[in-house]
């Protein structure tokens, strides 16, 4: 009996995943957007300041979308913002982080993130 009600739990939950997978993927063109931007922002400032204040903000969403998209199946997704963020962080953390300059890395795993999303959101995504 309780094999029984575990199944029904799953199958009630199935709608609720796919709803929130929507809304993940409508949701990363966005992400990804803001993402560039912020790492854009970094590479074009000539201030530590607003360099790091732009790789904060690009990391945070980075996380972010890291955690959500791990939750819900999106592994690779999650593990290509995970080390974007990791880049972020490291430079953050880093000897250089006193100097006024966006290392290329970081632009690189930004453009690979922002393929990622790209290539979810291009696919035409419905469930079977």
């Amino acid at each position: 009996m309780s094999s029984a009600l575990a199944q029904l739990d799953s199958i009630q939950q199935i709608p609720q995943l796919v709803q929130q997978r929507l809304s993940f993927v409508a949701s990363l063109s966005v992400r990804a957007s803001e993402v560039a931007q912020h790492a854009l922002s970094a590479w074009d400032s000539w201030s530590v300041e607003e360099i790091n204040s732009s790789l904060e903000l690009a990391r945070d969403i980075l996380n972010q979308t890291s955690r959500t998209a791990i939750s819900i199946g999106y592994e690779d997704l999650g593990v290509t913002a995970h080390h974007c963020a990791a880049q972020i962080i490291a430079h953050l953390e880093g000897d250089y982080a006193d100097l006024a300059v966006c290392p290329g890395e970081i632009i690189w795993f930004v453009d690979t993130f922002v393929e990622a999303c790209d290539a979810i959101a291009d696919t035409d995504w419905s469930p079977r």
